[in-house]
């Protein structure tokens, strides 16, 4: 047995998370500073906790407070270059910190609390920036792109500048693209001084809602709400054939909608399931594969999403209840797709399910463990009565912490010192790890403020927006003239044109997407890809749900598959083998997105919904996926010929197409395959037929 196909430690998840994912990678720190940081860090997360249920300061107050305190942070806690090590203590690296760090914790914090500190002002001095003011957003900016460099990476802080760069440099820009171009006092007004750069919507979102859910899912995870799902989907599925496979879906459906981290969410389940599937069959990459493709489904299963619900609620306007329940069809979709391949491969290699001795009982299991599950239906509940997302949070939070308590005292009896010990070390980990996961983002959400800040100086996205349209619309009428004899409504010009434009726009979706996280793509695309799909007529929320799914989908798009490749380590095998397989997978993820622009009324709360058009488009697109699925398998209820490869193929493209005509025609294509291997359901066949 291989080293890897065994159930991995913790120490081991978290090693295999930090490789893989920038955003943990924490350096290690002397004792006394470690100490001092995370006190900050539990400080952090009682001020948001306190905020969540008794209400906030002033908007600037909050987001600036919460601002400074994370990029000073994330200057203690992340390392300039290369791997996270520890710094010995001299007169260079006070307190084990190296001085240039302490200088830029400070320089952020300071120049981040300086807007509020001015506020009463700023009606005086917005458009009239004093120097000092330039030289405190000039150190913002400074500040906020190294953090994020630090954290992230190069892409996002590249990006950064090239838009910054556009600004300053705009009377040179050819074409449609040329402005009058600013100076950097304007530039520096625009995206310092005012609610519509660093301080705005991105990062009042992120100070507001996201560190709380984030809060929310560490709590629930370490009191073992996590493991309860694994445990119910082993249960629950690990029976059927594959059944490890369908166990990691499962598992990790119900894990990512606590998580909305794909590569934790990876890294948990798949410590458990990887070595299961390849246990009793499956090929090291396959297995990776499901896991990964399984995992990247957390940031679209509801109700948490990653951060990118929150975001939607604030730059549309709606209840957070609307975009939970537009987001149930499609993420259904995701996984529909991937267990019907994983059941495909199953069958297609004779894999069995896991025995009566190797599965938990469903009913022990929910016995043990339903306590953990309070706080989910606390929170579900305060969700669903039209209360704030963040006093949702805060009750759910505050349910998690009472479980702690209780288990705290299940376990330790009437040795109350031990309990409260015990208690009070759950919370405060929690809190600091909660408080730590959010660094990440908020370095983001704040530098994705001055790309958004660019946008709205410049008027860039509208520039954009027609440059594509008529990019597309030639395109259009050049293939519709040349098809202009089926009769389908897709190949109208609009139509084309729509489709097109959306192609090259999940194009650009999934090369940001392999650069910069979930959350800051969503923001720089949605500022420039939503004036592109409204020109077109396609409804805010159907454009807001579209460029979000290309966004995640990069977690497992090669080259830069990062999902893929974690699991690729738990699983050992190649990762560019598992990142091309999670690909496929997830294709569910990659056509449902078409599908819902053509036919908004998957999404159930759109304009002009008709249960017509939704049974229509849903039921066309499972079928869709699960035709494609036998494709890629080369199985259906038997092995496929190679005719019917070829048949199944152009009958799953009808099929997602959510037009009548288009999807009898895919029907009537799959009734040859059919009819020939209904007699074979339930026999035992040779592959070798297919192959």
């Amino acid at each position: 047995m291989s080293e890897r196909s065994r159930a991995m430690t913790e120490e081991e998840m978290k090693a295999l998370e930090e490789e893989f994912d920038s955003e943990v990678r924490f350096r290690p720190l002397p004792p006394t500073l470690g100490w001092v940081v995370a006190a900050t860090l539990f400080a952090l997360a009682c001020y948001h906790y306190y905020t969540a249920g008794y209400g906030i300061p002033r908007a600037t107050t909050h987001r600036g407070l919460h601002m400074g305190v994370t990029l000073a942070l994330v200057f203690f806690t992340f390392v300039a270059f290369g791997k996270p090590r520890a710094t010995k203590p001299g007169l260079l690296a006070p307190l084990g910190l190296p001085i240039v760090d302490w200088v830029l914790a400070a320089g952020a914090l300071v120049s981040a609390l300086y807007v509020p500190w001015i506020f009463n002002d700023l009606a005086f001095r917005v458009g009239n920036p004093l120097p000092i003011d330039v030289i405190m957003g000039t150190i913002l900016i400074v500040t906020l792109l190294e953090a994020t460099r630090r954290a992230m990476g190069w892409p996002l802080p590249v990006i950064a500048v090239l838009f910054m760069a556009y600004a300053y440099f705009g009377q040179y820009m050819p074409g449609v693209l040329t402005h009058p171009g600013a100076d950097w006092s304007g530039i520096v007004n625009h995206l310092y001084l005012t609610s519509q750069g660093i301080y705005g919507t991105a990062l009042g979102v992120i100070s507001t809602y996201v560190f709380h859910f984030v809060l929310f899912g560490v709590m629930a995870t370490r009191i073992g709400l996590g493991q309860l799902f694994i445990d119910l989907a082993s249960a629950l599925a690990g029976r059927f054939a594959g059944g490890p496979a369908k166990v990691s879906v499962l598992s990790s459906a119900m894990l990512g909608s606590i998580s909305g981290s794909s590569i934790a969410n990876t890294v948990t389940t798949g410590s458990l399931t990887i070595p299961a599937m390849i246990r009793i069959g499956y090929p090291r990459h396959f297995a990776a594969a499901v896991e990964a493709a399984s995992s990247t489904g957390g940031q679209i299963t509801p109700p948490v999403m990653g951060a990118v619900a929150f975001l939607m609620i604030e730059y549309l306007g709606v209840p957070l209840t609307t975009i939970l329940t537009a987001a149930l069809v499609p993420a259904f979709m995701h996984f529909f797709g991937v267990l019907v391949q994983v059941h495909l491969e199953a069958r297609r290699r004779g894999l069995r399910g896991l025995t009566k001795d190797e599965l938990p009982v469903a009913w022990a299991v929910f016995k043990a463990g339903w306590l953990t599950t309070l706080p989910l239906f606390v929170l579900v509940a305060i969700l669903l009565s039209g209360k704030t997302p963040y006093l949702a949070a805060f009750w759910g939070i505050t349910a998690c912490i009472g479980v702690l308590a209780i288990q705290s005292l299940v376990d330790h009896g009437t040795n109350l010192r031990a309990a409260a010990t015990e208690f009070v070390k759950g919370v405060w980990d929690g809190f600091v790890l909660g408080a730590k996961y959010s660094l990440s983002v908020t370095a983001a959400a704040a530098l994705v403020g001055v790309i958004i800040g660019v946008v709205t100086l410049t008027g860039v996205g509208f520039k954009i927006a027609y440059m594509v349209t008529s990019v597309a619309g030639q395109w259009a009428e050049s293939v519709s003239a040349g098809l202009a004899f089926l009769p389908f409504d897709v190949m109208s010009v609009p139509s084309l044109t729509l489709l097109f434009t959306l192609i090259m726009t999940a194009i650009v979706c999934v090369l940001m997407g392999c650069g910069i996280p979930t959350t800051a793509n969503y923001l720089i695309m949605i500022a420039v890809a939503a004036p592109i799909l409204g020109l077109l007529g396609v409804q805010p929320i159907v454009a807001h749900f579209f460029v979000f799914y290309f966004g995640v989908l990069a977690d497992i798009t090669p080259p830069v598959a990062l999902a893929a490749y974690a699991a690729a380590g738990i699983a050992d095998a190649n990762a560019f083998k598992a990142g091309n397989t999670a690909f496929r997978l997830g294709m569910g993820k990659a056509l449902v997105p078409f599908v819902f622009v053509f036919s908004p009324s998957m999404l159930l709360v759109t304009e002009g919904f008709t249960w017509s058009e939704f049974f229509l488009s849903t039921f066309g697109a499972m079928a869709g996926i699960w035709m494609l699925s036998s494709v890629f398998a080369g199985w259906l209820f038997a092995p496929l010929r190679g005719y019917e490869r070829v048949l199944l193929t152009i009958s799953a493209l009808l099929l997602v197409v959510p037009s009548l005509w288009p999807t009898v025609i895919g029907i009537l294509l799959v009734l040859p395959a059919v009819l020939r291997q209904l007699p074979m359901i339930g026999k035992s066949v040779s592959y070798r037929e297919s192959t």
